[in-house]
């Protein structure tokens, strides 16, 4: 079973994860979704991408239902995002060297991250790094270039998701 986003022509920053049969509403990156991913870009890669694995707050959420394989967050998690770096598009441990992105927040979004396997096989510098699907914000504002749905709506996704699922997010349409 794979996951699949469509795009809203209306709003590119807006659209459908479907899912087993049932569509959820999710946001995107707040430049839409390329085909053409850069880092910093503020897009959305389109393209076909394994689910590698879960991570969690366990002070603030359970373990998710899943077949994917899982582990809590720590508060020095990170993912390199300096295209320059070894590390680049890695998990990493702060204080890092790199310029890298900070997994554990204040906010909830990122309570849960699901670490889509773009860029990663292998890994290209530049061509974008930590591209997740995680908790969207209240206000359902666009991310950083990830796919990002409610709480209640990647739980559900998640329960249905396996080590062979993929998530494909359809190209931009002109």
């Amino acid at each position: 079973m794979d996951l699949v986003v469509t795009v809203d022509a209306k709003a590119p920053t807006r659209g459908r994860l479907t899912c087993n049969g049932a569509a959820f509403e999710c946001v995107l990156g707040t430049s839409g979704v390329s085909i053409d991913k850069r880092e910093g870009d503020g897009k959305t890669p389109s393209g076909r991408f394994l689910l590698r694995r879960v991570f969690y707050r366990a002070d603030r959420v359970d373990l998710p239902r899943t077949s994917l394989p899982a582990s809590p967050l720590q508060e020095s998690d990170g993912w390199c995002d300096a295209p320059e770096d070894p590390a680049y598009n890695c998990q990493v441990k702060h204080p890092c060297p790199a310029r890298a992105e900070r997994l554990w927040r204040d906010d909830n979004r990122y309570n849960i991250i699901v670490v889509l396997g773009h860029n990663d096989d292998p890994v290209v510098p530049g061509a974008g790094s930590a591209i997740f699907l995680h908790i969207a914000a209240d206000d359902l504002r666009p991310t950083e270039g990830c796919v990002a749905l409610r709480q209640a709506d990647l739980l559900t996704v998640l329960a249905h998701c396996t080590p062979e699922t993929n998530i494909y997010i359809e190209p931009p349409t002109a």
